[in-house]
């Protein structure tokens, strides 16, 4: 049921994703000739609806909309009749070029909200240590003590606590609470080294605290809700950036990108857990499919988005030869991931380190 169910999510994350392309191209009139969830050239359903044909195909990692006048395996048959991709003004295309990515961070943005209503499982702002010699024990702050809130802003989770802390300029004022009373204390924090995600070693200031580990499942109102999945979907996103930044720095070895097995793997174990769980790798897969399809990569809705820039700067359309080229070495860049993605997913399996 695991792994049915991560075809399922991955296949719905696909369909959002091109539901975004057709509905804009609905909306501007462009010709949908065929809506696809799974590549091949079988067809396990098929149905013709005014336009455009409908159908579910046998390889369920991926789909497609195509769009009169568009092919991105062959640019040479570019089309512009009116009812085309290329026949409507350019920053009409540019909206439905971008239109995937942009209902993928929808869909992150409403799983992030569903998340924060139904509530998970959070690391509570108790404090299990404070460090000699710091901001925090300058305060007099004590083991078992909770931050409620900084700077008048209510603190429910570590992770809140630490983003507070990080953004600070200046002084803090904390509200905390000890034996069921409630105190305030100002603390400057202090600017010390620590290591980010990727394991580098950054400055940043410093309280001088370490969490308890006590967890707590912590829920939101809807108007709380909206800003906190705001912020969720931009944290995801700017990861993904900077995740890509590392790895083309050599930062985070290449031996870290993993592949389609990695993402089934991932997510039918995320399926077994429970649905918090996979809403939250689903809104992060989600992201990762937004962000990715805008790389200028020719074969990605990225690239065609470069292409429509360069023609409303320039005045001038490609040739068909440099679109072929340009085309054709995409869809070598985007072999040469996947390649490598299967080949470090297939050394996880050799060595055990697959979460099956």
């Amino acid at each position: 049921m695991g792994i049915i169910g991560s075809i399922l999510v991955l296949s719905f994350l696909v369909f959002f994703h091109e539901l975004g392309h057709f509905l804009s191209a609905k909306l501007f009139g462009v010709k949908v000739e065929a809506f696809s969830i799974g590549f091949g050239k079988q067809r396990i359903w098929r149905k013709v609806i005014g336009e455009t044909e409908y159908s579910l195909r046998p390889i369920p990692l991926g789909g497609f909309v195509q769009l009169k006048g568009q092919s991105d395996i062959d640019p040479k048959m570019r089309n512009y009749d009116k009812d085309s991709l290329y026949g409507i003004a350019s920053w009409k295309r540019l909206v439905i070029l971008a239109a995937g990515s942009f209902f993928n961070l929808l869909l992150a943005f409403l799983l992030y909200v569903a998340i924060a209503l139904i509530g998970q499982n959070e690391l509570a702002p108790v404090i299990g240590k404070v460090e000699p010699n710091m901001p925090a024990s300058e305060a007099k702050l004590k083991v078992g003590d909770e931050i409620l809130a900084i700077n008048g802003i209510s603190i429910k989770t570590w992770g809140e606590l630490s983003r507070r802390i990080e953004e600070s300029k200046g002084s803090l004022e904390v509200i905390f609470l000890r034996n069921h009373q409630e105190y305030i204390t100002t603390i400057t924090p202090q600017i010390g080294q620590s290591k980010n995600i990727f394991g580098e070693v950054i400055s940043r200031p410093l309280l001088g605290i370490v969490a308890s580990g006590e967890i707590r499942v912590v829920s939101h109102s809807f108007f709380e809700s909206i800003p906190l999945a705001f912020l969720k979907t931009i944290e995801a996103s700017t990861l993904i950036l900077q995740g890509i930044e590392k790895i083309i720095s050599g930062i985070v070895p290449i031996s870290e990108v993993g592949g389609v097995v990695s993402i089934v793997s991932i997510t039918k174990k995320a399926t077994e857990i429970g649905i918090v769980t996979l809403f939250a790798f689903s809104a992060l897969i989600s992201v990762n499919l937004g962000i990715l399809n805008l790389l200028p990569i020719p074969a990605l809705d990225g690239g065609h988005i470069i292409f429509t820039f360069y023609e409303m700067i320039t005045k001038r359309i490609p040739s068909v030869n440099t679109l072929y080229r340009l085309t054709m070495a995409g869809w070598i860049v985007l072999f040469g991931l996947m390649g490598l993605g299967l080949y470090n997913d297939i050394l996880r399996i050799i060595n055990g380190t697959m979460p099956f």
